[in-house]
């Protein structure tokens, strides 16, 4: 673990981190600085296209920063869901003009655009490892410095909201030692539900929007604006060859080391299959007033009230995985093909009852409009975001952290290791990639921890931000 030893009244990242989040409004910090001295640690990409020549063709709009600042609002921190990586996002100001003339553009779908909002994202921690040494800060709150001053992050006497401290972050430890961990048992198969009900709603919602029409949604594409009204240029790696920019230096490579957990049929999430491929392969779409079968099902086509679904005739050869039949009950209740009560528990878990009754009511037939079931969907949507991003923040991602950092379980998680081959004898439904094959295994409780390597590439030049 980086940092040293921690001591019992030291603080760690983790918990300056907290504290960093809960009084975001009162720090702001020194932008270029953090630039100048920032390494990143993915591969840088550029705004653009490649042609089937491999040439870099630009956007025809760019983005410029409506303010020139030296310092900016305090980022949000987010902790990655299977590495001990944590990054701060930076909001700022921007508008858009054209790359030929600098021409400013003000107005976009009938909206204002003159002050979009654009992300940048600073990997504060990487894998385990401090990425950023030091932040230079100023603060707006006595509070909170008198609360820094007393975790030992600051040693200035008396605050000054003109003063810009620096905080140091490479002589912390990342992690505190006296903390306790969540239980995870029925953590996996809640957000595999989850994520398989938003997979087919985000299947509906392609092309759609509860608020723009399709010419306006036309227009924010060709304008690079996102029907989130979110900057939204295509993005392309800086090289043409990976092995040409390994061997001149362009790129580096790393060892990541990623914790996932499962479930003793299902090793991660990364198994579950997107919505429309599940679809293709267990239902056929079909004109209900012609009785035509098309050999090719979508969510979007199927967004129709003269299609219909229904189970596709399966040869004996095929044998169903247990993702299969994960995925199958979701399936069937969302398309009326079984009523087990699945779809409408999670639905009113996160708060999205709307959905579930225009559910019912398409089950019965009951009549109500595209756009009716459009709002419902994307409302569901956002709600079935907002609750595994707090299970993820509440109780995956501080053990993942942990973990990552430490190389160690939890004291309270303290079970035997396995390596694939005795995982798959004792559980023998799992299906391993290459990596996780290699790959050190954890069963806790009803739950599955897996740890196992990956390779990474970076650039490895100093860079000035990057693209969220």
């Amino acid at each position: 673990m980086e940092g040293g030893n921690m001591t019992s009244n030291q603080i760690s990242l983790l918990e300056l981190i907290e504290i960093f989040a809960e009084y975001r409004n009162n720090i702001i910090i020194n932008i270029k600085h953090l630039q100048e001295h920032y390494q990143r640690t993915s591969i840088k990409r550029v705004k653009g296209v490649r042609d089937k020549n491999g040439e870099l063709i630009q956007p025809w709009l760019r983005t410029e920063n409506i303010d020139n600042a030296e310092y900016v609002r305090m980022g949000e921190f987010e902790f990655n869901r299977n590495t001990a990586t944590i990054n701060m996002l930076v909001k700022r100001k921007v508008k858009l003009a054209k790359i030929e003339d600098q021409t400013p553009i003000f107005e976009v779908a009938g909206l204002l655009v003159n002050d979009l909002d654009t992300f940048n994202n600073y990997t504060i921690v990487s894998d385990g490892k401090i990425n950023v040494k030091s932040l230079k800060v100023k603060i707006s709150s006595k509070n909170l410095f008198e609360l820094l001053k007393q975790k030992g992050v600051i040693d200035t006497e008396e605050f000054d909201f003109c003063i810009e401290y620096t905080i140091k972050l490479d002589n912390l430890p990342l992690v505190p030692f006296d903390r306790h961990y969540s239980n995870i048992d029925g953590l996996f198969n809640e957000l595999a539900e989850i994520k398989v009900l938003s997979s087919i709603i985000s299947a509906h919602l392609k092309g759609e929007s509860d608020v723009f029409i399709p010419a306006q949604l036309d227009e924010l594409k060709n304008h690079y604006v996102s029907n989130s009204i979110y900057i939204n240029f295509p993005t392309t790696n800086e090289y043409t060859d990976i092995t040409e920019a390994l061997a001149n230096g362009t790129l580096d490579s790393r060892v990541s080391y990623k914790i996932d957990i499962g479930s003793q049929d299902i090793l991660n999430l990364s198994k579950l299959h997107y919505a429309n491929k599940f679809l293709n392969k267990m239902y056929r779409l079909y004109d209900q007033e012609t009785g035509e079968i098309f050999t090719k099902s979508s969510f979007y086509i199927a967004f129709n009230e003269n299609f219909a679904l229904r189970h596709k005739l399966l040869s004996s050869r095929i044998k169903l995985a247990k993702v299969d039949e994960f995925m199958k009950r979701i399936f069937d209740e969302f398309l009326g093909l079984e009523k087990n009560g699945i779809i409408t528990d999670i639905l009113v878990k996160v708060g999205a009852e709307s959905l579930a009754q225009l559910l019912q009511d398409k089950y019965t037939d009951k009549q109500f409009s595209k756009q009716e079931m459009i709002a419902a969907l994307t409302m569901a949507n956002t709600k079935l975001e907002q609750y595994t991003k707090q299970i993820y923040r509440d109780k995956i991602c501080p053990l993942v952290f942990y973990i990552g950092s430490t190389g160690l379980l939890p004291d309270e998680m303290a079970v035997k290791a396995m390596n694939a081959e005795e995982l798959a004898a004792k559980y023998p439904n799992l299906q391993f990639s290459r990596d996780e094959k290699k790959g050190t295994f954890f069963v806790v409780g009803d739950s599955i921890i897996s740890v196992y390597a990956k390779t990474e590439y970076y650039s490895k030049k100093i860079a000035v931000s990057v693209e969220a």
